[in-house]
């Protein structure tokens, strides 16, 4: 079957690769930045550029108990390693808005006070915070039973990702809203409910 042989390579498969290539997006942005490949304003564009990505790999990270559960493809082993590349880049897209953007610390808060996109981003990020700082092994033994009662707020964490750039985005567009959808559904998957339905259907 072809989810064996999936399986059976990414069984083999180390995880090292993973995080060896994640800079590398951000450093094709970078340069685009300076190039001019971002459009006459670089830094709205690396700070949009660096903020899809994060969302787009935080999302594959939801997608990989759903896999596993209903078609039976089992990436359980990468969880961690995207999870924390998808924080990464969060990190840097937040990096980008203070150092690049802001630039002045005096506004920093007065902008997550006052507009609610940035509001709403900035609890996001607060949310994926501890996630990131317990991921190590050391972190999971200590923790026991309650490591897993706290990286569920990653659900909420992705869909206020989401939610972000839904209200940060000019007018009506299509493709932020398809985000959030998708982000939406894969929460919904883990509701009980849903579980039992897709059960009782399969």
């Amino acid at each position: 079957m072809l989810t064996d042989r999936i399986n059976g390579a990414a069984r083999k498969l180390p995880t090292w690769p993973l995080y060896a290539v994640a800079p590398l997006p951000a450093l094709w942005f970078l340069y685009q930045g300076l190039t001019g490949g971002l459009g006459v304003e670089p830094i709205a564009g690396l700070e949009h550029a660096l903020g899809e990505l994060a969302l787009q790999v935080l999302i594959a990270g939801l997608c990989i108990t759903p896999l596993r559960r209903y078609a039976g493809v089992n990436l359980l082993k990468f969880r961690r390693a995207v999870g924390l590349i998808g924080f990464f880049y969060v990190a840097l897209h937040l990096a980008v808005w203070l150092g690049l953007d802001i630039r002045d610390p005096a506004r920093i808060w007065a902008d997550i006070l006052k507009r609610p996109y940035i509001t709403v981003g900035m609890a996001g990020f607060l949310l994926l915070l501890p996630l990131a700082l317990t991921s190590s092994n050391r972190a999971i033994r200590r923790l026991g039973r309650r490591w897993r009662q706290l990286h569920k707020l990653v659900y909420p964490a992705v869909l206020l990702g989401a939610l972000h750039w839904v209200m940060l985005a000019k007018g009506f567009q299509i493709e932020p809203l398809l985000y959030l959808g998708a982000t939406a559904v894969l929460v919904a998957l883990r509701l009980p409910v849903l579980q039992r339905r897709v059960a009782l259907r399969g």
